[in-house]
C-alpha cells in the first residue's frame, strides 16, 4: 500500500505550522505571509509557513520563490498538476512540522486574526479548534445549497457535520499524525476531524468577502466537494438500497399472501399474479445489488493507495523535510 511520505521528527519543531493553498493567489498571497508572520510573531515562540501551489496559471509561484528567498520560515511545495480542493491542501497538512497546525485559505475569508484566540484554546487543552462561519456573503442559492447539503450529511453521514465550519482551524500534532495514517486517497479533511473524535473547541466569526482576485469554488467544483464527502463518509447511504430492498421484501411477501388469498377465495387474478412476481423479482436484485454495494464499499476502503499530490518542486524545506529525489540537491 503506497503511503503519504513520512514526516521525520525533528528537534527543532516549531510550535505553530501553517499550511495554506494556493491557487492563482497572486493578489492575496504576499499579504496573506505578511499578516500570518505578524500574528505568529506575537503568538507563538516559532513558526513555519508552508505554502502549496496548485498549478497556478498566474505569477502565484514567483511570488512564493521570492517570499521563500526573503525569510527561511517560509516554504512552498509546486504541485505538478492541479490535485483539487480536498488533496492539495490535506497534503501540506501532512507535511507540516510544528507542534499544532493551522490550516487556513489564502483569500482572507479564513480571518488571520483568529489565530490569537485558536492558539489560546489550543494551550488550554483543545486538540482541535474549528472557526465556524456565524454568517457569510452568499447568494441565496448557494445558502440553501449549503444547508441541504448538511441537512443531508447529517441524515445519512457517519457522524454529524457542523454547519458553517470549513477546515479552517488549528490541529494538534496528535490529530494531524493520527489522520495521515488513515491513508484516505480522497480525504473529506473537516469530516475526518469530527470522526477521530479528539477534543474540539469551535469559534465562531463572521466571514468576510474574498480579498482580491477569482475564487475557483463555482457550483460544480462545490457539488464534487460535496459528494466526495458524502461517498466516503456516509456508509448509510450505500446501505439505503439494502434497507429499501428488505421493505420491498416484506411488501412482496405480503402481496403473495393476498394473491394467495385471493386465488383461494375468487380464483386466479392474473395482473395480481404478475405484479407479485415482478415485485419479488425486483426486491431480490436490489438485495443482491445492495449487498454487492457494501461488499465494494469494504473493499474500497482497504484498498487506498493513491498519493495526495506528486510535487514538481518544493524550496526552504530542511533536508531531512525534503523528498528523497531532492535530499542530495541545495533547492
Amino acid at each position: 500500500m503506497t503511503k503519504q511520505p513520512v514526516r521525520p521528527v525533528s528537534v527543532d519543531r516549531p510550535e505553530i505550522s501553517f499550511a495554506i493553498p494556493c491557487y492563482n493567489e497572486e493578489a492575496n498571497v504576499v499579504a496573506m505571509y505578511e499578516a500570518v508572520t505578524t500574528e505568529a510573531e506575537k503568538h507563538a515562540s516559532s513558526h513555519e509557513i508552508i505554502f502549496i501551489d496548485n498549478c497556478s496559471t498566474d505569477r502565484t509561484r514567483e511570488l512564493l520563490r521570492e517570499l521563500c528567498a526573503r525569510d527561511p520560515r517560509v516554504r512552498a511545495i509546486f504541485n505538478n498538476r492541479n490535485y483539487g480542493q480536498m488533496r492539495s491542501p490535506t497534503y501540506a497538512i501532512y507535511q507540516t512540522e510544528g507542534a499544532a497546525v493551522i490550516a487556513m485559505c489564502c483569500d482572507f475569508q479564513d480571518p488571520p486574526a483568529l489565530i490569537p484566540e485558536m492558539i489560546a484554546q489550543w494551550r488550554a487543552g483543545a486538540q482541535i479548534v474549528l472557526g465556524k462561519r456565524r454568517s457569510e456573503k452568499a447568494g441565496f442559492i448557494l445558502g440553501l445549497a449549503r444547508k441541504t447539503g448538511y441537512a443531508f450529511f447529517n441524515r445519512f453521514g457517519d457522524y454529524p457535520l457542523i454547519p458553517g465550519a470549513t477546515g479552517f482551524g488549528l490541529f494538534d500534532r496528535k490529530v494531524v499524525d493520527m489522520l495521515a495514517s488513515w491513508n484516505e486517497p480522497e480525504p473529506f479533511f473537516r469530516g475526518m476531524l469530527i470522526e477521530s473524535g479528539y477534543r474540539l473547541a469551535v469559534i465562531p466569526y463572521d466571514r468576510p468577502v474574498r480579498a482580491g482576485g477569482r475564487s475557483s469554488n463555482n457550483y460544480g467544483a462545490l457539488l464534487n466537494f460535496a459528494l466526495s464527502g458524502v461517498g466516503g463518509s456516509a456508509k448509510g447511504l450505500l446501505r439505503l438500497q439494502l434497507i429499501f430492498a428488505i421493505y420491498l421484501c416484506v411488501f412482496a411477501f405480503a402481496l403473495g399472501v393476498v394473491t394467495l388469498l385471493r386465488f383461494l377465495t375468487h380464483g386466479y387474478s392474473p395482473a395480481l399474479l404478475i405484479l407479485t412476481v415482478v415485485v419479488g423479482l425486483f426486491a431480490v436484485l436490489l438485495l443482491c445489488l445492495g449487498l454487492i454495494g457494501d461488499q465494494v464499499r469494504m473493499l474500497a476502503e482497504r484498498s487506498r493507495n493513491v498519493p495526495l499530490v506528486i510535487e514538481d518542486q518544493r524550496i526552504n524545506f530542511p533536508e531531512a523535510r525534503a523528498l528523497p529525489a531532492e535530499r542530495s540537491v541545495n533547492r
